[in-house]
């Protein structure tokens, strides 16, 4: 009789809260196939940027690399969060920093950091490409899900994002050059420009 007390407890628990508060974790997420794939993919175009940046902390000891390259980690693991809980392994086999799964983010960590080499503003400059790039492909993934637990990841790593772009930009002014957008455009880089930073968990 204690048992089923217990068990019909547990169950009316279970019911009265959310996955979170339960710590109920895992196979509860339901994913696409192609959610499923952005979601690899931009595990590794986390991995990308945090690495890129070390690289760049290592060469000229600037700050703004170490401090946005600890925020790329904390989006990495937001993301291996929702694969863990749709039950898949981890699509990044190797945390070393430059090696990759995918080959095209391999051949572009290679050619970003040549780049970042050259000087100190290069290596801004590829900051705020990265930025760029990932605001332009996380909102191409936003369209392809109505799942609100990924969406709300999106939609923090795009805010962690424009901060970051606003940081690499102000920098760059400060050195007295200028960034221009490859991917975003024109007019949503300068309106991010002059948004205030989010408290986004970047």
């Amino acid at each position: 009789m204690f048992r089923m007390i217990s068990t019909l407890l547990a169950a009316y628990m279970l019911v009265g809260c959310s996955k979170e508060e339960t710590g109920v974790s895992g196979l509860e997420l339901q994913l696409t196939t192609i959610e499923q794939q952005d979601l690899s993919y931009l595990r590794e175009e986390e991995k990308l940027a945090r690495d890129v940046y070390l690289y760049n902390k290592e060469l000229y000891g600037a700050n703004i690399f170490s401090n946005i390259s600890s925020s790329e980690q904390t989006h990495m693991d937001k993301v291996l969060e929702l694969l863990e809980r749709a039950g898949l392994e981890d699509p990044m086999k190797s945390n070393s920093i430059g090696e990759f799964n995918n080959a095209e983010l391999a051949a572009l960590y290679t050619e970003l950091t040549e780049q970042s080499s050259v000087s100190l503003v290069e290596a801004l400059k590829v900051g705020a490409l990265i930025e760029d790039l990932d605001i332009d492909d996380i909102e191409k993934m936003m369209t392809h899900t109505t799942n609100t637990s990924v969406l709300k990841v999106y939609s923090n790593l795009v805010c962690g994002s424009k901060n970051h772009i606003r940081a690499y930009t102000n920098t760059i002014v400060s050195n007295g050059e200028t960034y221009t957008p490859q991917f975003i455009s024109d007019d949503y880089y300068n309106q991010i420009l002059i948004e205030s930073s989010g408290g986004c968990g970047n």
